[in-house]
């Protein structure tokens, strides 16, 4: 077996790197084009190494690239151990890891333990095989309910819409919690832990510097897969407790396992994505033998409001206390719309973006930024025609799905694709209207959201004020708020009213917009020395 030290140079060892970490996510469909198929791709992201090293981040974290026939883009892998033909090879994957590594920025890819695609070898021989072969109990194959079987055998229903079953032609069904062509694994068969940690170490060997784990709250499902109670609407992955189809206490078998493998290589970590509300549950994820991070959404999921910021803080810094963790932060993903647009968009969202990222940043902890937020990326309304999500089709085109936050990034130029490609056309269009939000133009604009990120991101790095794990609140006016950062004194300081509030006292380091006087201004976020 190759260890990574024979592929490529190792980042100076630094075990912990990760709790202060400025993480980059690159859905990697969308981030550049190296090859002119209007998709993004491995040699693409190598390619753009300079500006993530610019930009100042840390680490890397790589949407599934994994060989797959793309009903869920990339979610939906067909062989965990190989790079689909769309996005590069495992030549351009070992490449990309090398220069990253030289740029110093660290690269984790994402694990998709709860299903594999429906092409996957494993459930092409399930569909081969009779009822109760072991084949098929490497999956969740279950016989229907009624004289028949013809009524599926619970009532649980797809997180992408529709029931959570899909019958096969011999009158059994089998569980996908997401689409059709993502059953879900039978985390009781000893196969698919099995098979997970040979994939854990084919990437280790490879040299990446972590994972992300995709559902961490699935995996594992309840005996007998009791009945949905009706009145729990799920707004997410098990997002309301006591939704049996997530967050089952096996699933921590899961992650105990997944860090014994992961502990072999120094300087490695795990973090996973918990859409779990409830802090004391929450924190099960993150215990000492578990995950080394868990993804907290409460950012994302609080309005642009004081008082709801506040709460989403005091709440993730709760959750991971007791067994002294990092938090994590995030305002966007792939999976939610672009914050510039949840905060009012135009210039109203692209104010209040630039405060939260101030807020964001100056917290102790990890921040994970999403591609395209440090250019002031809105959502992007596309048409009907363009739509790819499975969620549009899975809803019967009620529900517009994800694509609209997924949109190639614009790098140059005054017209599409705005140097994504070299083609003409890219998988999802882009606005003309980005002209404005291009890299290139941002670069040299002193007051360009891009700037704001690369001096915040540096100053958190570097300023000795911005230390310390810990943050203490000061009384505010009624829609603000101020926290210290107890250790190294930072000040910050949020305005969501909608008028001018005095400065707390200190030197002003950096604002987020226009400042008035020693006033600040609503929708504006300070950090004070």
């Amino acid at each position: 077996m190759r260890r990574s030290s024979d592929l490529q140079p190792e980042i100076a060892d630094d075990s912990a790197w990760w709790r202060d970490a400025v993480f980059y996510q690159v859905y990697v469909r969308s981030f550049a084009d190296s090859d002119g198929d209007g998709v993004g791709d491995l040699e693409g992201i190598r390619s753009r190494l300079g500006y993530l090293e610019l930009l100042g981040v840390d680490a890397l974290w790589l949407t599934p690239f994994y060989t797959s026939p793309m009903a869920d883009h990339g979610y939906d892998v067909a062989d965990p151990r190989d790079v689909d033909p769309l996005f590069g090879d495992l030549a351009a994957f070992d490449r990309l890891v090398a220069e990253a590594h030289q740029h110093n920025i660290r690269v984790t890819v994402d694990l998709v333990p709860n299903h594999t695609s429906d092409r996957h070898a494993w459930f092409q021989a399930a569909l081969r095989s009779a009822p109760g072969s072991a084949e098929r109990d490497r999956y969740m194959f279950r016989d229907g309910q009624g004289y028949d079987g013809s009524q599926p055998p619970n009532n649980w229903t797809s997180v992408f819409g529709g029931p959570a079953w899909t019958r096969v032609a011999d009158g059994q069904w089998y569980l996908h919690l997401f689409a059709p062509e993502q059953p879900d694994l039978n985390w009781d068969n000893p196969d698919v832990p099995a098979d997970l940690t040979r994939t854990l170490r084919f990437w280790l060997d490879r040299g990446v510097d972590g994972f992300r784990i995709d559902v961490a709250n699935g995996m594992a499902k309840p005996y007998g897969l009791p009945n949905m109670d009706p009145r729990v609407l799920t707004q997410g992955p098990g997002v309301v407790a006591g939704d049996p189809r997530f967050d089952n206490d096996a699933v921590h078998d899961v992650h105990r396992m997944i860090r014994k493998v992961v502990d072999e290589y120094p300087g490695r970590m795990a973090v996973g994505e918990i859409w779990v509300m409830d802090d004391e549950r929450f924190a099960r994820y993150i215990r000492p033998d578990e995950l080394h991070l868990g993804f907290n959404f409460r950012l994302v999921e609080a309005a642009f409001d004081a008082d709801a910021v506040r709460t989403a803080i005091d709440h993730s810094l709760a959750a991971v206390a007791p067994y002294g963790t990092p938090a994590t932060w995030t305002l966007s993903n792939h999976d939610v719309t672009r914050h510039v647009t949840r905060y009012g968009g135009g210039s109203l969202g692209v104010r209040r973006a630039r405060a939260m990222a101030l807020v964001e940043l100056a917290l102790p902890g990890v921040v994970y930024l999403y591609n395209g937020e440090e250019l002031g990326l809105p959502n992007v309304e596309l048409p009907d025609w363009a739509l790819q999500d499975p969620t549009w089709l899975r809803s019967g085109h009620t529900e517009r799905g994800r694509d609209g936050c997924r949109v190639p990034l614009p790098w140059e130029g005054d017209t599409p694709p705005f140097g994504f490609s070299q083609g003409v056309t890219t998988w999802l269009p882009q606005p003309n209207e980005w002209a404005g939000l291009t890299a290139e133009s941002q670069l040299e604009d002193p007051e360009s959201m891009l700037s704001l990120y690369r001096h915040a991101v540096e100053l958190r790095k570097s300023h000795p004020s911005i230390s310390g794990e810990e943050v203490e609140w000061y009384g505010a006016p009624a829609g603000c708020f101020a926290f210290r950062r107890k250790g190294g004194g930072l000040i910050c300081a949020l305005n969501t009213s909608g008028g001018p509030v005095p400065l707390p006292p200190g030197e002003v380091l950096l604002s987020s917009g226009p400042m008035d006087g020693n006033q600040l201004p609503p929708d504006t976020a300070v950090w004070l020395v």
